[in-house]
């Protein structure tokens, strides 16, 4: 049987930041995951699932060694976000305000990935375990003791650990297989991913109207690489054809996601020039799908020496795009605990100095999570009072002195995670 530090069960994003960040702390790490993804191309169209990195994400990542790489792949900064209910009532934060050069980067999942699975290919202790699953976890006092199966032999391997990390998702079945349970709850709505080519040259803002019926969303994507000059942080123009990309994100009730769903993307082009903002101008569907929102948060982000990061710990209502970049979070945490343990003299797999793993992050994970499900019900309130309400408080942060340089801006600097 092989023993290793830690265990990573899953090598997603989270995941496999994970393994990096405990690798880097010279811990002999093993990595399972079932599917490794799918090689890059210039060619590759752009993925639906994507995501919008913070400040704080990027930076993670710059550690780990994986950012350049996005970089030079695809990845778009946006540097404005915009939130509106009526018109009016528009407001608009900038990175300029927080003194930064962009607020964050759309970024494909799948690079993200791709970029960290290339930095863990590259460090000698990490052994990655793909194409595998694991079929059982049991706990006996010091260690933990895994087994695994091939998915495409079809054998078993037998493996220990002082410390397993649950990053398999929000159907997490370390979180089963340990018995922590689940808060959730659904919102009885569903959201469209559509992937778009735009009239409009690329842009770099993000913004969200909210509507009756759920929000909208529009997410700038970068076809093509960026200029190295963004890399540095220098001021540059993006690399633009002619027009440009961006991801729509669409709220509504199930049963009209799953008509939209069902339509040819000319008749969805139609749906989308009707039911979103005219200042996005005339688009080109290039590829869609959907998924129901719902909202999890373990009862408990640790087992023994089993602990859940990331979707197996917490998943957010997507309106602000801040699910990985918890998860990121989470990932730094860890890496704190055990690094101050380490640096202490202290045994870091002790049960107890694990435990600070989550007094770090479940307040800052539900405090998101709290209002972000806040401002979701608010703006699907539907009463006329609810609905001044909502756009007088846009407008006093658009407007209000005090409110636009201080408290918008402290917003603002949180929500990038500096």
């Amino acid at each position: 049987m092989k023993h290793f530090d830690c265990v990573v069960v899953g090598g997603g994003m989270v995941g496999a930041a994970s393994a990096l960040t405990l690798a880097q702390l010279g811990l002999r790490v093993a990595l399972i995951e079932q599917f490794e993804p799918e090689p890059y191309s210039a060619e590759q169209s752009i993925d639906l699932r994507v995501s919008a990195i913070s400040l704080a994400s990027q930076h993670l990542l710059e550690q780990l060694g994986a950012w350049s790489q996005v970089i030079e792949w695809r990845a778009c900064p946006y540097k404005r976000l915009g939130v509106w209910e009526q018109e009016y009532a528009y407001a608009e934060f900038n990175a300029q305000d927080i003194k930064q050069q962009q607020l964050g980067h759309i970024v494909e999942n799948r690079l993200l990935q791709l970029a960290l699975w290339q930095e863990i290919k590259a460090q000698t202790n990490i052994v990655l375990f793909c194409p595998y699953h694991l079929t059982n976890l049991s706990q006996n006092g010091s260690k933990v003791s895994l087994t695994l199966k091939n998915n495409t032999l079809l054998t078993e391997t037998n493996i220990s650990a002082k410390l397993v990390i649950a990053a398999d998702g929000a159907n997490s079945q370390v979180r089963k297989m340990v018995d922590i349970g689940i808060t959730a709850w659904d919102y009885q709505q569903s959201a469209m991913l559509i992937n778009v080519k735009t009239e409009k040259p690329q842009q770099d803002i993000t913004w969200q109207q909210f509507l009756p019926t759920g929000p909208v969303a529009f997410l700038p994507l970068t076809r093509v690489p960026l200029a190295k000059a963004v890399l540095a942080n220098e001021p540059t123009a993006n690399p633009v054809e002619q027009g440009g990309y961006a991801s729509l994100v669409w709220y509504h009730q199930r049963d009209e996601i799953k008509r939209l769903s069902s339509l040819s993307n000319q008749q969805l082009q139609q749906e989308i020039i009707t039911a979103f903002p005219k200042r996005l101008g005339q688009v080109e569907v290039i590829d869609k799908g959907a998924f129901p929102l719902t909202r999890r948060h373990a009862n408990s982000y640790q087992s023994g020496r089993v602990l859940l990061l990331g979707d197996a710990a917490h998943t957010i209502n997507p309106m602000a795009g801040q699910g990985v970049n918890l998860g990121f979070k989470d990932v730094k945490a860890l890496q704190a605990v055990i690094a101050c343990a380490i640096g202490n003299g202290e045994c870091w797999h002790d049960i107890k100095v694990l435990s600070r793993y989550e007094t770090m992050r479940r307040k800052d994970n539900l405090l998101m999570m709290s209002t972000m499900d806040a401002l979701y019900h608010s703006f699907s309130h539907p009463s006329s009072i609810a609905k001044i309400l909502r756009n007088v408080s846009l407008l006093a942060i658009s407007k209000v002195s005090f409110i636009n340089t201080t408290v918008k801006n402290k917003a603002l600097a949180y929500a990038c995670g500096i």
